[in-house]
């Protein structure tokens, strides 16, 4: 089996039923329908597609994990009927933590996560890299973004990720969206999840984030602002992580003397809400880093995570990729600065790296600096983002 989960309406349903058309048989189910909500509860065995010809029917479940004891039910069919078909899970929870079903499913499926449009997804990946050429790709022979590219970005930048609002290109479509995706998210989805019944007080919640987005999170700020208990707001930001409101990042200590290890940095998956210009663009590469270090985990090509830098004293490099818990490449984010930031001397003497890269958001700009002793490639968002998934 195959479980794919990700954020509301960013193409899980749209993905499954292409792949259902390009295997030609099977059979999409979504647990919203009532018809198969009857027949999973009376006998889950009853949704099986026939087979037909030489091909191996597909099943699809979306949004199954809202069924009561879905791990038990999936695991039963699975293990009698695994052979007769190939199955796919789909929905915007996590579906490999989700806590409705007791039944361990381990061994059982490969876990995916889709992301919304990325610019390189948007470009059809013609230029993907992946990671062991992307260090010398980039800095031996970068291409500069083409304008089309920058206009992708530049949409990407302003409407966000998610396919409906990117695609309208239209600021009265994109109010509307978000609003009624926010709502959804909490009135159903958090409704389903956890049952809680101060889903006001979490609206308010997610009207705080935004002006948060790409800085260290304070509970205790949160929990003041909103005066409610610091477990509470906890507990509450738990839920909007599982649902693919927002996404945190954890602090890289490693080696690093006097570094920030309690603070995570919140990022939201739609940073079309972010007011701050710099916050939107650092939380736009975020998400593309994610992105491509998700890709590379769930493709077996290794094990990828997304970090960032942070000491006492208040000097920061906004991202560090580890490649197989070793710091790989770390990134800096600047709206407009061209210059190599002073952070780097700092760190890079101490994480045993070479190459640094600092994405700005002005087009046109591509140019590697020596600096003490380090290389650090200062480059356009756009010429750099292309290479990634």
């Amino acid at each position: 089996m195959a479980f794919v989960s990700g954020p509301r309406q960013c193409g899980k349903t749209t993905m499954a039923k292409s792949l259902l058309k390009q295997r030609g048989v099977g059979v999409y189910c979504n647990w919203d329908e009532v018809k198969f909500r009857r027949l999973w509860t009376k006998d889950p065995a009853s949704v099986i597609p026939e087979i037909s010809g030489n091909k191996k029917p597909l099943l699809i479940l979306d949004e199954l994990h809202k069924a009561k004891l879905w791990k038990r039910s999936l695991k039963g069919l699975y293990d009698t009927q695994n052979s007769y078909c190939d199955i796919l899970v789909t929905g915007s929870a996590r579906l490999n933590i989700y806590r409705k079903g007791s039944d361990s499913l381990m061994g059982r499926y490969y876990p995916f996560r889709l992301h919304p449009f990325s610019l390189s997804e948007l470009l059809k990946n013609q230029y993907l890299v992946l990671p062991d050429h992307l260090i010398n790709t980039l800095f031996s022979e970068p291409q500069f973004a083409s304008k089309k590219m920058d206009k992708l970005l530049d949409n990407l930048y302003q409407f966000g990720p998610f396919p409906e609002p990117l695609f309208s290109a239209n600021s009265q479509t994109l109010n509307l969206w978000r609003r009624n995706r926010v709502e959804k998210i909490i009135r159903e989805d958090l409704r389903d999840l956890s049952r809680l019944p101060e889903l006001s007080q979490i609206e308010m919640l997610t009207s705080l984030l935004p002006e948060r987005a790409a800085q260290p999170l304070s509970i205790q700020s949160l929990s003041e602002d909103l005066e409610v208990a610091y477990t509470t707001v906890k507990r509450w930001l738990n839920y909007l992580s599982q649902l693919y409101y927002f996404f945190s990042l954890k602090p890289y200590v490693k080696s690093l003397p006097r570094a920030i290890k309690k603070e995570n940095k919140l990022y939201l998956w739609d940073w079309s809400e972010i007011e701050n210009a710099g916050a939107r663009f650092e939380n736009l590469i975020a998400s593309h880093l994610l992105k491509y270090c998700d890709y590379l985990t769930d493709t077996g090509v290794g094990d990828f995570e997304l970090r960032y830098l942070k000491n006492k004293d208040k000097q920061e490099i906004d991202f560090l990729i580890l490649k197989n818990k070793k710091a790989w490449l770390p990134i800096e984010v600047k709206l407009t600065d061209e210059q190599p930031s002073s952070s780097w001397a700092k760190f890079m003497k101490n994480l045993n790296l070479s190459h640094g890269i600092q994405v700005v958001m002005n087009p046109g700009i591509c140019k590697t600096h020596d600096y003490f002793g380090y290389k650090i490639l200062v480059i356009s968002a756009a010429s750099f983002l292309k290479y990634l998934i």
